[in-house]
Order: structure tokens, then sequence, then C-alpha cells
């Protein structure tokens, strides 16, 4: 039996500045025909389970030889990874391979390859995170959790989206934006709670000054919130841990302390709103880039789901040297693809060097200027961003139904934005024409690229009467 772990894929498309990506999907195609075709192929069932809500994901694998086990084990912890970010568990079922089940155990432990991964499930749903196996007649049904989110534009409301290197806030009167601004802060390396509190209540009470009244307040952020406390998020993670209740209730005091309805949900998840509501329209699918990748899911109902929908840790990229992530530790996850990391490391590698004393909003805005004045090598950075951005299309399209994309953030702004557009529509068209002929990836206007986020999370709150 052949060796296909680290095997080249051969993609039709490879980024200019990266030609050792190995797209996600590829692989993961390419396993499952290789599967079938061996003769060998056993059913396997995914069962995630979080509260009471259960998501289960079916594929096939192959236990016939040695060779074949470490091929599945490949694939099948890869799979998982972007199941546990996509969706989130606190259990996960491992149905039809005891061997495999054990394997994705120990990976997934808190001395195991993959601790992050168990740590941030651990906190996120309060309980240790365990790998439970099972037959396939054991496996608890699926049973998925969607609600309503925003669309209320009545009365006066200010909306604000925090990223790691800026926060955009927004007043709106009846659902019409009457200012919109955008403010740098230093999150990331900051410690202090107050630091947070005291930031974010100057730019609610810059947006109500623009207001008769203040009715409502709405909010996107990067991390897991639940119940407008955030369980785990990059902007707060220089925080010690014995303060983190503060971070915690952070959102919940600032609600009491302006005496208005406050609610704060995933930045992700404020994208795919915001794209639902400007195109009037479902399945919706929202990419942001900025510090790093936000993603988010509006479904064909115009819903929801209790899913965590955090790409920027599910992996895309199956090269054995892809980046690594700095936070989690994995490599060839979306944040180093779809964010500032991605532009700065392809920077350094056609030889822009981008002053270290500027923040790392400057920074971008400086090699988007070499861009803007025409720098061939920064053309590149997009277009391998758009590469990139064409496979991870197609993986998300295994996991997700959707018939928009819509593609946000402060690494979208200016020209850059149309290059990853036209590439990406480009490696659909000749990769994956059925998907390219069901889905329409799309940018927002300019203005709405960088501040659309905090307009719609204006909508978020009920204005009780």
């Amino acid at each position: 039996m052949f060796d296909n772990v680290n095997a080249k894929l051969n993609p039709k498309h490879t980024p200019p500045l990266e030609p050792q990506f190995q797209p996600a999907v590829l692989a993961s195609h390419r396993y499952i025909n290789e599967v079938k075709a061996s003769g060998q192929a056993l059913p396997l069932v995914i069962a995630l389970e979080r509260g009471g809500a259960v998501s289960t994901y079916e594929t096939l694998v192959s236990e016939d030889d040695l060779s074949w086990l470490r091929y599945s084990q490949h694939h099948l912890e890869r799979l998982v990874k972007f199941l546990l970010w996509s969706r989130g568990a606190s259990r996960l079922y491992i149905a039809g391979s005891a061997k495999l089940a054990e394997y994705i155990r120990r990976a997934y432990a808190p001395d195991g390859e993959r601790s992050f991964d168990y740590r941030v499930m651990s906190r996120v749903y309060g309980v240790p995170f365990e790998v439970i196996s099972c037959g396939l007649d054991e496996t608890p049904p699926e049973h998925e959790s969607t609600c309503a989110l925003g669309r209320h534009l009545d009365g006066c409301r200010v909306g604000f989206d925090l990223g790691a290197s800026d926060v955009k806030v927004s007043a709106l009167i009846d659902g019409v934006p009457v200012f919109s601004t955008e403010m740098e802060w230093q999150p990331r390396d900051n410690p202090d709670p107050e630091y947070h509190k005291a930031f974010i209540r100057k730019v609610i009470n810059l947006a109500a000054s623009k207001l008769p009244r203040l009715d409502a307040i709405g909010g996107s952020a990067a991390g897991i919130y639940i119940d407008n406390q955030p369980m785990i998020a990059s902007l707060f993670r220089s925080v010690p841990e014995d303060a983190y209740d503060r971070v915690r209730h952070l959102f919940n005091d600032l609600e009491i302390e302006f005496g208005v309805p406050l609610q704060v949900i995933n930045d992700g998840e404020m994208t795919a709103l915001a794209g639902s509501m400007s195109l009037e329209d479902n399945g919706v699918l929202g990419i942001a880039m900025g510090s790093s990748e936000a993603a988010g899911f509006v479904n064909m109902k115009g819903n929801i789901t209790d899913h965590l929908n955090e790409l920027a840790f599910a992996p895309i990229d199956y090269n054995p040297n892809a980046p690594i992530d700095e936070w989690s530790g994995d490599r060839g996850t979306g944040a180093s693809y779809f964010s500032q990391a991605a532009v700065f490391r392809l920077a350094a590698q056609i030889g822009i060097v981008v002053p270290q004393e500027l923040s790392p909003a400057q920074q971008l805005s400086f090699v988007q200027e070499q861009l803007e004045d025409g720098h061939q090598g920064a053309v590149k950075i997009w277009e391998s961003m758009g590469v990139y951005l064409g496979y991870a299309l197609a993986h998300y399209a295994d996991f997700y139904d959707f018939k928009h994309v819509l593609i946000m953030g402060r690494c979208t702004s200016g020209n850059g934005g149309e290059l990853m557009l036209d590439k990406a529509n480009q490696v659909l068209k000749d990769e994956f024409p059925e998907l390219a002929d069901k889905v329409h990836v799309q940018l927002p206007d300019e203005k709405s690229r960088r501040v659309g986020q905090s307009i719609a999370a204006a909508s978020l709150p009920v204005i009780e009467r």
C-alpha cells in the first residue's frame, strides 16, 4: 500500500507566493475516492454533542493495513479538527472504528497534540471535553438548534465591531446610519480589563452623542460569546486568568451602566447577518478578514445555529510545512491565510519591509499602499490569498449549505479585495464548476467592507416598549 498522507495534490491553481499550498478540499476528496476504490471502505459517523444539540457527519474510512490506518488517522484528525471548530462539542462520538476513536482520543487529550482544542472546548462548554467510542447503532441522533438574529431597525441605536487593531462604531436612527467611524486600539497586549471596558464605553458614548437618545446597543467581537459573555476571545488573551471574570461580565456591566438593551455576538456571525441584510436573501456564509479570520453563517431559513463557526482554527492547507498559527500551535488553519498575518508573511517573501514601529492596522495599510501604487509583488500577495480563498470555499461547501459568500474586513479594502475575488472565482470555475454555478462570491461596497458589521450589529437587540 502506498503512503498518500503527504502525496502532492497537483491543484490547477497555486498561490504565486506559496506554491507548496496543498488544499484540504482536494486532499479530502482524494482520500474518499481512494477509500471507495479500495473495496475496504467502512462507514464512520462523527457526532458532536453540546448542551441539548447534536450534529452528525458521515464519512468513510479504511483499516485494511497499517498504511491505510495511518492514512485514515490523518484524514480523520483533520476532519475532526474542522468539525470541532465549525460546530463545537463538549462530547465527540466516533462511531464505527474503535482504533480510530482511540487515536482521536489520544490526540484531543489534555496532554495530546491537540491539547489547545481540548482546553478551549472544555472552557466554552464548562465540562471536560471527551471523546467516546461507540457502535454505529449507538450514535446520538442529530438534533440542531437554530434561532432568528437581529434585523431590528427601530429607534436610536449604536452598533460596534471590536477588532484586534481597531473598533468600528456606528449610530443609526430607524435603520439609517447617521454616523460611522473607526478608532485604533491595542486590546491583545493589554492585561487590564478596565482598559477594555473604558475604551468600549468611550466609543459607545461617541456614537450615542450623535443621537437624540439611546435605545439599544449591539456589538460584535472576535471570540466565542454565550449570553453576552466572552468564553474565549483573542482580544482578551493578555488578561490573566484571575482577572478574567471581570472580562466575562464586561458587557453585562455596560448594559446596566447604559440602561438599555445590549447584545454582543461573534463577529463572524455578524458578517453573515450583515450580508443577509444587504442582499435581502439567506444561505449566506460571511467571512471577515482582519486581525484574524472570522466566519458566520445564516442558513437557508434566515436563522443562525449554535455552531461555533470559528474557521480561523479550521484547517484548509494540508502542507506538512504549512504556517503555524501563533495561538493554537496548529498548521494550515484559516487564521494564517485570511488575515493580517497572511499579508505580513507574504510581504516578507517579496521584499516589502514593514515598519515595526507602526501598529498592526498601520502596517497593513502600509502594505496596501504598496498595492495601490502598483507594486507587482504586492499584487501577488492578494492573488495568493485569492487562491487560498477559492479552495477554502470549496472545502467549506462540504460542511455548509450556502448560495452567497460575503467577504469583508480590513484585508479586503482597496484593490486587494477585487484581486482576491477574481482569483477565488477563477479557482471555483476551473476546479469546481458546479459549485461556481451555484455560489455567488462578492464584496460589499468599500464602506461596508470596513464598517458594515457595526451597522448590522446595531440591529441585534429588541427594544422593549
